[in-house]
């Protein structure tokens, strides 16, 4: 009976995750051509809820739990982004909040921001991430963009698209923006 029970929860926690994501909103972008293993996308105009400073995850944890001014839950979203040194992180919003305007927030360092419609290059990797995955595969990013005559205008951001406890299949992303003409 203890191991029936055992392997029970083992699975439930190894499935409850995928189950879970299925459901996760994407923020959408349409890939205009890809390059080795670099794709160039376009990303429509989006709405980010960005902090900096300490327990970055936390506050915009909380302003989606509702620690808002319209103390409005919002559903979350993938991806998460992170800038290079770490020290910012953003939740973008989900398409229905982004439309009619995210709330107000209420937190310190917490801020709203609409990006404007962009072009990026990105390329994407699997597996828990860490600074030597990111540091290889923005080497890769870059050499690929150079070789190629793309100029990168931004900077590095870091996108993670899974929950910590999502084991298998998992998403991770060096993007940056740059300056191309369709």
């Amino acid at each position: 009976m203890r191991t029936f029970l055992i392997s029970t929860v083992a699975v439930w926690l190894i499935t409850i995750p995928f189950a879970m994501a299925q459901d996760t909103e994407i923020q959408s972008y349409e890939v205009i051509k890809e390059i080795d293993s670099v794709e160039i996308r376009f990303y429509p105009s989006a709405t980010l809820v960005t902090t900096s400073g300490g327990n970055n995850f936390g506050k915009l944890f909380q302003y989606i739990s509702g620690n808002n001014k319209s103390n409005q839950k919002i559903a979350m979203t993938a991806p998460v982004y992170r800038n290079e040194s770490k020290s910012e992180m953003a939740f973008v919003m989900p398409s229905s909040v982004h439309k009619k305007g995210a709330p107000a927030p209420k937190g310190e360092n917490v801020s709203v921001e609409v990006t404007p419609p962009r072009y990026v290059a990105a390329i994407r990797y699997g597996g828990y991430t860490n600074s030597s995955k990111e540091s290889l595969h923005k080497k890769r990013l870059i050499e690929t963009l150079q070789a190629n005559g793309i100029e990168a205008t931004g900077m590095i951001e870091f996108l993670g698209y899974d929950s910590p406890y999502k084991v298998y299949n998992r998403r991770n992303e060096v993007l940056v923006e740059i300056a191309y003409a369709d």
